[in-house]
């Protein structure tokens, strides 16, 4: 038995279901995207696949509709995999387990992938109902939109014949995204050294942090799980020697937990312990209102001495000043739009692997001088700390249209299903829209999606009701006759 199967609407959830038992998250997609191509070879739908594995499918107009201007559905097919620390799953083989609990979809120990396998999920499902009336419709679903939108850099939209996209990729209902920011990705790394070291092995976590999207969540300043730790290396330097280092899991969401293991000689064993404890009775302090469940876990490895390679004195100090001085969170915000973050940037993961430290951080701005900018201070701090800097991902902002026919025909269709106004909203978080623009001239564009919770952390969920809500939406813009 189905576990969404007593969900409505039925066909929506029964393709989401479908879609959460195949993995799919970014650079993991070759079999979500088979799955589509199967799915449009069953229905004997025109369809093309890429290298990268994009999807575009095509079905032809409604009998009445051939008039009418095409609609392109737009969404992405990979999600954001992550699991709690320790569950057994894994989530590059493995389907999610989902379960509902009340008015929500929620997957066991991982995130849902709500964003944005809803989207999928809203387009088979129209695709697949014949007695839905519709204009020629061109849905087009992309890969890695969560690791730099690289589907969406990448495809090729020659066969569209649309000007007009309903891009499905947005958590609230009820609020239509008409702008966004633009954004990219600096990776630094620092190449270090190893010697043998004596002394008492500890273990330090910090975690029991929020985290969240680091586009959707960043305006709340919750506390970053590895600019903490940066702060922690630069206290203990001197002290203690890095042995492995480890926090976060996708550059554009704001890391929970970061874990590393240090070498402390034996006299500073009391020193490096005080530090610690300082630490996190400091952070405490600063997030009691925005981020309360912060903790500082420290553990001792064994009781005996042990030789171990850890990073040399040189070295640490590289590290710790590279981590120590990264900028983090909201640098600032819009003087047009009240509450709007305008430009900010997350450390998303650090990883020390072998003779490498490296560093990954989303940089978001709806200015494209300002993001220059903070680009180009995330290199300047590389290479004043010895390491390389990249930039990759980058993507355009999504740029308002203040003349756009698709909108005002979305507001009329739900003021007339819900007796109220939706809200115009521009949004930081970056979404594949800019990137399509550049494709598609005049591109008339808006983004919408049911309710969710959470995304891109395992408190992920998807409200049942809403999902409903806004397939009625979808279902009554679909059927709009000029």
């Amino acid at each position: 038995m189905a576990v969404l199967e007593q969900l409505a609407p039925k066909k929506v959830f029964q393709f989401f279901e479908e879609i959460c038992g195949i993995p799919h998250g970014s650079g993991n997609v070759e079999k979500i995207s088979n799955y589509l191509v199967r799915f449009a070879e069953e229905r004997g739908l025109t369809y093309f696949q890429d290298d990268l594995y994009n999807v575009v499918i095509i079905k032809e107009a409604s009998e009445g509709y051939e008039e009418q201007e095409p609609l392109i559905l737009q969404g992405h097919m990979d999600m954001v995999a992550v699991k709690k620390p320790g569950a057994d799953i894994d989530m590059k083989t493995e389907g999610l387990r989902i379960a509902v609990e009340g008015d929500y979809v929620y997957a066991k120990d991982t995130s849902l992938g709500g964003d944005d396998g809803i989207a999928v999920a809203y387009a088979l499902a129209v695709l697949d109902d014949d007695t839905i009336r519709h204009p020629r419709l061109e849905v087009v679903l992309t890969v890695d939109e969560e690791v730099g939108m690289e589907g969406a850099s990448g495809i090729d939209l020659s066969m569209l014949k649309g000007h007009q996209m309903l891009n499905l990729d947005s958590e609230e209902e009820g609020i239509f995204l008409t702008s966004c920011a633009g954004g990219g990705r600096v990776r630094s790394t620092l190449l270090v050294s190893y010697e043998q070291k004596t002394g008492q092995v500890y273990h330090v976590v910090i975690g029991g942090l929020l985290g969240g999207h680091s586009g959707g969540e960043i305006h709340k300043e919750r506390a970053n799980s590895n600019i903490l730790m940066g702060r922690l290396l630069q206290r203990v330097n001197g002290v203690a020697a890095l042995m492995e280092l480890f926090g976060g899991l996708a550059d554009n969401a704001i890391p929970r937990e970061t874990t590393a293991g240090f070498v402390v000689a034996v006299d500073q064993e009391a020193v490096f312990e005080a530090q610690v404890r300082e630490l996190e009775q400091e952070v405490k302090k600063e997030f009691a209102v925005k981020d309360s469940g912060i903790f500082i876990k420290l553990e001792k490895e064994g009781t005996m001495e042990n030789s171990v390679p850890a990073l040399t004195a040189e070295s640490m100090q590289k590290a710790s000043d590279l981590l120590f001085l990264q900028p983090n969170g909201v640098q600032a915000m819009s003087a047009d739009i009240h509450g709007l973050v305008q430009t900010s940037l997350n450390l998303g993961i650090l990883e020390l692997k072998g003779k490498e430290l490296k560093l990954e951080t989303s940089v978001r701005s709806s200015l494209q001088s300002e993001k220059d900018v903070l680009v180009q201070k995330l290199m300047t701090v590389s290479r004043l700390c010895g390491a390389q800097a990249e930039v990759g991902g980058e993507y355009p902002a999504w740029e308002y249209k203040k003349d756009s026919v698709l909108r005002e025909r979305m507001v009329q269709v739900y003021r007339e299903l819900y007796g109220r106004e939706p809200e115009i909203q521009a949004i930081h978080a970056g979404l594949e829209c800019g990137l399509l623009a550049g494709k598609i001239p005049d591109l008339d564009c808006v983004s919408i999606g049911p309710d969710m919770k959470d995304i891109h952390t395992t408190e992920e969920k998807l409200s049942i009701s809403s999902v409903e809500r806004v397939w009625e939406l979808v279902l009554k813009v679909l059927e709009w006759k000029e």
